[in-house]
């Protein structure tokens, strides 16, 4: 492939994306039939804190407004993480994983099938609890039941396939960037809320202040987090072949702090979102749903602690299904390389575990801080839930794994070409 085709592939695989992620915008305007828009309107102003604040982050802003992609991608994302936690415990899984990519085509149709699953049942909750409350729903009865669950499984079967379509002919991770594209589209109206609540003196100047300085911090600090690496020198020894010496190189194993990436943050909100989506989102009439919601707003013992164990249970998880230290060490083994001071195999599993197990307690507390720390603010402050921690994690880490790839293609074909330049002239 040549460099021009190349740079025309990636080229052609950005607008893919960018035309991907317009169609999944389009469908967040899309209302749901039979619903009464100013009704809605009364509805969400009073319920933007705590679950379903970010929930409708989570959706792009498409629950404030009822779409049809109102349970967004939460869907798939839960069944992602039941089908991956049986991988951990079941032997049944961990003989699908074992097979290759027979297997890993096997498990995404099982997580296809409980996206399904929970999307009809938090779709017939969500119908149960749109008709439950009073004059929101034009229509009620069966055949508004029948259409809400209808449209809403469909919207998300649809996010689903948008998602593998940009994983495959796009660039980047595509259930990633719907979520990313999501919080990004809304941004701009969050950042004219709260110059309005300054305006109008709800939030002090020097308090708006404070808290973009504190978002440019988190930024700044998620940028060089996300970037830091712990790297383990390898040697190879030299090999003699007739009367040459080969080998003898020494590279480097590079090990992230944060190698679970935003999936962590993403899994524990997901998980924080079910007690929402199987409440029958019945929010003025429900008393028991309404208590319990008063615990998980933010800045609330409960929502802390609960998130927290979340965010640092995923990271060890993730980590531990991504990267398996006893393959390492055995691929470095069959392949000659060594630890300076570790002895090949066992004991260099040990060694590169042990390094990944203070590595990947730091960036659970690295993630846990990220997403906490402006919660407490934001949480006494009438300011949007887009300006929260956990948003910008998942728009900065987002932003840095796509511009990796570009950046990665592009290399790749410069490398290509390079080599073709290098092999001409020597004929």
């Amino acid at each position: 492939m040549s460099s021009t085709s190349s740079t025309a592939d990636l080229k052609n695989r950005i607008i893919f994306t960018i035309f991907i992620l317009t169609v999944y915008r389009f469908g967040t305007f899309v209302p749901l039939p039979g619903i009464d828009p100013e009704q809605l309107k009364i509805l969400m102003d009073g319920n933007q804190k705590g679950l379903l604040g970010m929930f409708n982050v989570f959706a792009g802003g498409a629950v404030s407004r009822m779409a049809i992609f109102a349970l967004g991608i939460m869907p798939y994302i839960s069944s992602s993480i039941i089908v991956q936690l049986l991988t951990g415990v079941s032997d049944y899984f961990k003989n699908l994983k074992a097979q290759g990519e027979i297997g890993r085509a096997k498990i995404t149709q099982i997580t296809r099938y409980g996206t399904v699953l929970l999307a009809t049942v938090q779709g017939y909750g969500l119908a149960v609890g749109l008709e439950s409350s009073a004059n929101l729903v034009i229509n009620p009865g069966v055949f508004f039941k029948i259409s809400t669950v209808t449209t809403i499984v469909a919207g998300t079967i649809f996010l689903m396939w948008l998602g593998e379509q940009i994983t495959q002919r796009g660039i980047g991770n595509g259930i990633s960037l719907i979520i990313f594209a999501g919080i990004v589209a809304e941004i701009p109206r969050a950042l004219v809320t709260t110059f309005e609540l300054g305006r109008t003196g709800a939030v002090s100047t020097v308090m708006i202040l404070a808290i973009f300085v504190l978002l440019i911090l988190t930024i700044l600090f998620i940028v060089f987090m996300e970037r830091a690496l712990r790297k383990i020198l390898i040697n190879y020894p030299k090999r003699q072949m007739g009367n040459k010496l080969y080998g003898g190189e020494s590279s480097h194993l590079p090990l992230k702090i944060n190698q679970a990436g935003v999936i962590p943050a993403i899994f524990a909100s997901a998980l924080l979102l079910l007690p929402v989506t199987f409440s029958n989102f019945n929010f003025s009439d429900n008393e028991t749903f309404l208590n319990i919601s008063s615990y998980f707003t933010q800045g609330q013992p409960l929502y802390m602690l609960l998130y927290a164990s979340g965010i640092i249970f995923f990271t060890f998880f993730y980590t531990s299904i991504t990267f398996n230290p006893v393959e390492t060490a055995e691929n470095l083994r069959k392949y000659g390389g060594f630890v300076p001071g570790i002895r090949p195999g066992e004991s260099t599993a040990i060694y590169i575990e042990n390094i990944l197990t203070k590595l990947t307690t730091i960036g659970a507390l690295y993630l846990t801080l990220v997403c906490l720390m402006p919660e407490f603010l934001i949480a006494n402050y009438p300011i949007p839930f887009y300006l929260g921690g956990t948003s910008v994690l998942i728009v900065v880490v987002v932003a840095i794994d796509t511009v990796t790839q570009i950046q990665t293609r592009l290399m790749s074909s410069q490398y290509e070409q390079l080599i073709k330049k290098t092999k001409f002239g020597n004929r």
